[in-house]
């Protein structure tokens, strides 16, 4: 690949500076997001200027493009805020609570319907945070305590990032980087994706009640994982927009057949020794005389408009003919490394955006509720109060993240990363560590899309100058490690502590997805390196 990037240990070890700061700020350190995110954002600035001879120009286009990738994700986070604020002062958490308890008995069953089958339903059709942000203050309303009402959502919809949202993971990629095998690409990651859906199911029953609960769950992680995981290697190669869509549906049908069974539909021992819910006997108040489908309905009408709008492919076309993006000129390092101009930079239709989703829910949810008699004289003002409270440091988060991360791409910084990466590897270790740059970028990105435009194209170059390395399997690789980095993106983490009112205990999340991505990571990186022998 002809650049004049430093690729030496040096320039990796300061390239990769600003990530582990981060970690370290919010992780081992306990700072908030917010702090966190900009100090990192300072370090990459300076790092850039200095050692990558990024000049001011190139630095603020970067800083720039930050700003606006936190606005797409922000808007999602605004608007899942207000859903959640305005269901929670209706009271209406408590009746699902109650009403679903009565419908199942059995929290774990309970936990694994909503944090990964519905989770993935919603990866599956709207995508951009919405199952963290939907999800989260779901099974906090269910009674699970927030830190693990937010982990699990974030591993249960990991596996359906990268055909998500109707496959626009896919769709970027090919646009990304030339792909001469298609069919084997998506045979590959159909395969390597199935791995990280199976290991969330166990996970979770894990986070329950740790062996107890993998015991318990295990026939309903098998016949779940097989529909989602398997329904999506059969159906990737024929439709690949529809390829996690129609899997995550079928996967309901599934859940209400064992919901049947008297295993998941009564009390389970396992309640006791459990440590993820809350006390029931706590919960204050009186609950409103409303059916469950009364209380449930925004969240009703949330996924019908995202199935009908995003899911009928006449209607998402021209829906999505109304964009707007703002122009940014090209810019150059003194490394000679460029980044084009770009005449509406990652344009956003709002007919199509989840926040606009959301923001329908929001309205029914006010004026339904209100109907209800649900509505008191402080609604309106305690929603309000409740968005400023919690969206301001979500905000200067996501903001100081993807700053970030768009000034370490327009540096050079972020392909100085995989650049050394592929230096010191042989095609069967890069085949591996594909994987691991995937996780990278989505680290980096909160974006399993971005992090494939990012470094799909890098990968190529790499396939180019490296015999016998397979594109296919890399492509693979890089977009499982994309979704699979979702886990423990810091814009997801903070949307998933926003919208559970949990600010401040990412580190508690951290611990977890930490977990679950060095063993989902290490798994893959094996079965990648296995299947590059078996292909050569």
């Amino acid at each position: 690949m002809e650049n004049n990037l430093p690729v030496d240990l040096l320039h990796w070890l300061l390239a990769i500076a600003p990530l582990v700061l981060l970690l370290l700020m919010l992780v081992v350190f306990k700072w908030s997001g917010g702090t966190s995110g900009w100090i990192a954002m300072g370090l990459a600035t300076l790092l850039g200027y200095f050692m990558f001879e990024a000049p001011f120009e190139t630095l603020a286009v970067g800083f720039g493009k930050g700003v606006w990738e936190a606005f797409f994700i922000l808007l999602v986070v605004w608007f899942a805020l207000m859903l959640y604020h305005v269901t929670d002062e209706s009271g209406s958490f408590k009746v699902i609570r109650e009403k679903i308890q009565n419908h199942s008995g059995n929290y774990l069953f309970l936990v694994l319907g909503f944090g990964w089958v519905f989770a993935s339903f919603l990866q599956g059709v709207a995508g951009f945070g919405v199952p963290i942000a939907v999800v989260a203050p779901l099974l906090v309303g269910l009674g699970v305590k927030p830190v693990a009402a937010i982990v699990i959502p974030l591993i249960g919809h990991s596996w359906a990032n990268m055909f998500g949202t109707l496959g626009v993971g896919w769709i970027a990629t090919i646009n990304a980087v030339q792909i001469e095998d298609t069919t084997l690409t998506l045979l590959y990651t159909g395969i390597l994706l199935w791995l990280p859906n199976i290991i969330a199911g166990m996970m979770i029953c894990w986070i329950y009640a740790k062996w107890k609960g993998i015991k318990e769950g295990f026939l309903a992680v098998i016949i779940i994982s097989l529909i989602h995981g398997g329904g999506q290697l059969a159906m990737v190669s024929f439709n690949a927009e529809l390829s996690t869509f129609i899997p995550t549906i079928l996967a309901f049908g599934a859940l209400f057949m064992l919901s049947k069974r008297k295993k998941y539909s009564e009390k389970s021992e396992l309640d006791e020794l459990t440590n993820i819910l809350e006390e029931t006997d706590s919960e204050t108040g009186e609950k409103p005389d409303i059916s469950l489908h009364q209380a449930f309905m925004p969240y009703y009408v949330l996924s019908v408009i995202s199935i009908i709008f995003l899911g009928i492919g006449p209607i998402q076309s021209f829906l999505e003919q109304f964009e707007f993006g703002f122009s940014f000129p090209a810019v150059e390092t003194g490394y000679g490394f460029e980044m084009e101009a770009e005449e509406a930079y990652s344009p956003i239709a709002p007919l199509t955006h989840p926040g606009f989703y959301l923001l329908v829910s929001v309205i029914f949810a006010y004026f339904w509720y209100k109907r209800l008699g649900l509505h008191h004289k402080n609604t309106t003002k305690n929603v309000f109060s409740g968005l400023k409270n919690n969206a301001l440091g979500a905000s200067l988060a996501i903001t100081g993240f993807l700053t970030m991360t768009m000034i370490m791409e327009n540096s050079g910084q972020t392909n100085v990363l995989a650049l050394g990466i592929a230096e010191v590897s042989t095609p069967g270790i890069y085949a591996g560590l594909a994987n691991i740059i995937g996780i990278i970028g989505a680290f980096m990105t909160s974006s399993n899309t971005s992090s494939n435009v990012l470094f799909s194209p890098l990968h190529g170059s790499v396939v180019d100058s490296m015999e016998g390395l397979s594109l296919p399997l890399v492509i693979a690789a890089q977009s499982t490690g994309g979704a699979i980095g979702n886990v423990i993106s810091p814009a997801n983490i903070i949307l998933g502590t926003s919208t559970t009112n949990a600010q401040g205990r990412e580190s508690e999340v951290y611990k977890i997805t930490l977990i679950y991505t060095l063993i989902a990571g290490v798994g893959v990186s094996a079965v990648s390196i296995l299947l590059h022998l078996i292909g050569g």
